[in-house]
């Protein structure tokens, strides 16, 4: 969303990571000048998606940017409304989904419904829109909250890439050989 509002160009945010950036906007932004639907209402599981609503979001930048008359690449006058209400909406949605899951995990004696622990990590436990509204379900559900600081919690390519190499030194699981794998960097 952040590449398609062309974030990089918008005076406030040319430094900024994606995420940050929406996020940035977003606490100046009303969250009621657009309402997109929530993802995956229809499935009653615990999975995450977000490719509906990025496809509604885009209609929805296509639409104001024709009202507007500019062009793709162009920053738009109502930014900050479109990011708040896709930071509210991707908020929502990990919100009801990890609440599916708490209570998957309860009824299904996974967890221990005394000194249960939500733990929240990775690029997204940076947004503290999001985060609060984790700690907010945590807190109604007498679930424990852990989450790093913010400087702490880096894009989880980042963990991921880390975990391999501790995994290369030790020996454990890692192909020896590299043989037949095709791989391309971007």
């Amino acid at each position: 969303v952040a590449r398609r509002l062309s974030l990089r160009k918008h005076p406030e945010c040319h430094s900024m990571a994606g995420g940050k950036a929406i996020e940035h906007l977003a606490q100046t932004g009303n969250r009621q000048q657009h309402i997109f639907r929530l993802p995956m209402q229809q499935h009653r599981n615990c999975d995450f998606s977000f490719s509906g609503l990025q496809n509604l979001v885009n209609k929805a930048i296509i639409q104001k940017e024709k009202e507007e008359g500019i062009q793709e690449g162009e920053i738009l006058s109502c930014v900050k409304d479109i990011a708040a209400a896709v930071q509210h909406a991707v908020a929502v949605h990990i919100i009801q989904r990890t609440y599916r899951a708490m209570l998957f995990c309860i009824k299904n004696s996974i967890l221990s419904s005394t000194n249960a622990t939500l733990v929240v990590s990775g690029g997204v436990a940076s947004n503290q829109y999001i985060r609060k509204g984790l700690q907010t379900l945590a807190d109604a559900n007498d679930f424990a909250f852990l989450c790093p600081p913010p400087r702490l919690c880096t894009d989880n390519g980042v963990m991921i890439a880390w975990n391999g190499v501790e995994r290369l030194r030790a020996g454990l699981g890692v192909l020896h050989s590299t043989d037949g794998i095709r791989y391309e960097p971007k």
